[in-house]
């Protein structure tokens, strides 16, 4: 009695935290009812037994992916006005999508039916001496050890596609050629000017400074030429 009103309130309160996700208007907000439905999952998990997955979908799901995604939805500056702007415009399709994906939800569950032997299987005890773990590891390690092994290749290919498509170079980046700077012959002159005849001396003069607007030039005078102070009055 306690495990079946557990069961209906762990699935009511998924399914609620699973309409939220998909009808909040704020994506952090999404995230949070998703991390609840992760929780949820999880205990419905534990009272069908499978104490591993449980354990996965807590650790795994809302300790990484949950988290990542709450961070990366945080981190962008989503304008949201903007995202809403295109909604009529893009609303057929997704209502052809959605009638789409519906129609096949009702072929599947139309069609669907127990085996004749679920009952008895549900019936049947564990092996002695074969956990939960033991025995997850041995389905997917050894019966379907290749359809493991190749959806773990075509998430592989997945990640790689999703970096090849959003990385973008910066063009105006300055980067560093060493082999080209290594490969100069010619282009640059060492010269040793004599000590104290500036640079001049190798042919570089520095351009004049031009007075701002409205503004008369000022007269500097050095010490030995015009007025003397202190020493012989005027020349």
């Amino acid at each position: 009695m306690i495990a079946a009103a557990a069961f209906y309130l762990f699935a009511a309160v998924l399914i609620a935290a699973a309409v939220m996700v998909v009808t909040s208007r704020n994506p952090v907000h999404s995230v949070l009812f998703l991390i609840l439905a992760f929780f949820n999952a999880a205990a419905l998990f534990l009272l069908a037994g499978a104490e591993f997955l449980a354990m996965i979908l807590v650790i795994v799901y809302v300790g990484a992916v949950a988290v990542l995604f709450l961070f990366v939805v945080m981190m962008l500056d989503v304008d949201f006005a903007k995202l809403r702007e295109g909604f009529q415009r893009y609303a057929p399709v997704g209502g052809v999508v959605g009638a789409i994906l519906l129609l096949e939800l009702l072929l599947v569950f139309g069609t669907w039916q127990f085996a004749s032997d679920a009952a008895g299987f549900r019936l049947n005890p564990a092996p002695a001496g074969v956990d939960n773990t033991r025995a997850l590891g041995r389905i997917l390690y050894t019966d379907f050890v290749w359809l493991f092994q190749l959806s773990g290749l075509i998430l592989l290919v997945a990640m790689i596609g999703a970096i090849v498509l959003t990385l973008r170079g910066k063009t105006s980046t300055k980067r560093q050629d060493i082999a080209k700077q290594v490969a100069r012959s010619g282009s640059v002159n060492l010269r040793q000017p004599a000590l104290g005849a500036g640079l001049g001396a190798i042919g570089i003069e520095r351009p004049p400074v031009e007075p701002p607007p409205g503004e008369k030039p000022r007269q500097v005078e050095h010490a030995g030429h015009g007025h003397d102070h202190g020493h012989g009055g005027h020349h």
